[in-house]
């Protein structure tokens, strides 16, 4: 382990042969916050508080399979050697992409059972789920991954970052661009600007605080991804997520466009923050 040379230990607390990893914290208090947000402003919206809650039930343990289940595919070639490692999620190895696959079916069958237009439910997510990105970068800090090519010493000084974090940089024997930064900033500032401008109508309609989310997250992800080094392959020639992160940002835009265009004529719909009272 690279904290032995002085990069931080991943091991938070440890009870007995229990080992409590700051993965594990940060994710956690990531998806505590963005519940504590999203019933906040679920209430402003007319949402039960109930049915977040029992969504978030639903969604937690399928984004997490998903997650993995994601992760384990594009690495199947060491995880068929190693299937005892499959479960490992401890120790890191999980795909953002592959959680927001998992938890988007949630939503979507879950507000359709409970009469909750599905729109609305994202745009309530949408903003704190970014949010809850950019905190989750901190636990691959602490795992020493999602980083970037060979760097200098130098180049991360004069990025006027703190000291630990230089030194959590250097990964097998060199220092290392800190994407997982870049992108955590990215993801907080994007948090930042939908959270200070969603509730203006004249900007977003209903679906657009979500879409938003979508744009943004994937453009800056498609170039962060592209400077990692331990991205996810297609035949070591195609970075997944930059492929997706393309497809979602292309098709957040024509989802942006096409719905503006199509629901022009539905004033209830396009400026509709609450649930719609006329069930179908």
């Amino acid at each position: 382990m690279n904290y032995l040379l002085g990069a931080l230990n991943p091991i938070a607390l440890k009870l007995g042969p229990f080992e409590i990893h700051w993965y594990g914290v940060i994710i956690a208090s990531a998806v505590v916050l963005a519940t504590f947000l999203a019933v906040r402003e679920g209430k402003r919206r007319r949402i039960n508080p109930d049915d977040i809650y029992d969504m978030i039930l639903w969604a937690l343990p399928v984004a997490l399979i998903s997650a993995r289940a994601y992760y384990v595919i594009f690495e199947w070639s060491y995880y068929s050697q190693h299937p005892d490692q499959i479960i490992a999620i401890w120790d890191g190895g999980i795909a953002i992409y592959g959680s927001l696959i998992g938890a988007g079916l949630v939503v979507y069958f879950f507000c359709r059972s409970k009469w909750i237009p599905v729109w609305l439910m994202l745009d309530v997510a949408g903003p704190v789920v970014l949010m809850a990105q950019g905190i989750g970068r901190w636990g691959n800090f602490m795992n020493q991954e999602a980083f970037g090519r060979v760097t200098s010493l130098q180049f991360l000084q004069n990025l006027h970052i703190p000291h630990f974090i230089i030194q959590q940089m250097f990964i097998d024997g060199a220092y290392r661009q800190p994407t997982f930064l870049y992108e955590s900033l990215w993801d907080l500032l994007g948090f930042v600007l939908i959270m200070s401008f969603r509730h203006r109508k004249h900007l977003f309609k209903q679906g657009e605080v979500f879409l938003s989310y979508v744009i943004w997250y994937s453009f800056g992800r498609f170039f962060i991804e592209g400077m990692r080094t331990d991205s996810l392959m297609i035949g070591n020639v195609l970075r997944v997520s930059q492929l997706l992160s393309l497809v979602l940002f292309i098709g957040g835009l024509v989802l942006w466009f096409t719905r503006r265009k199509r629901l022009q004529n539905n004033p209830w719909y396009l400026d509709g923050n609450e649930l719609n009272p006329q069930k179908s």
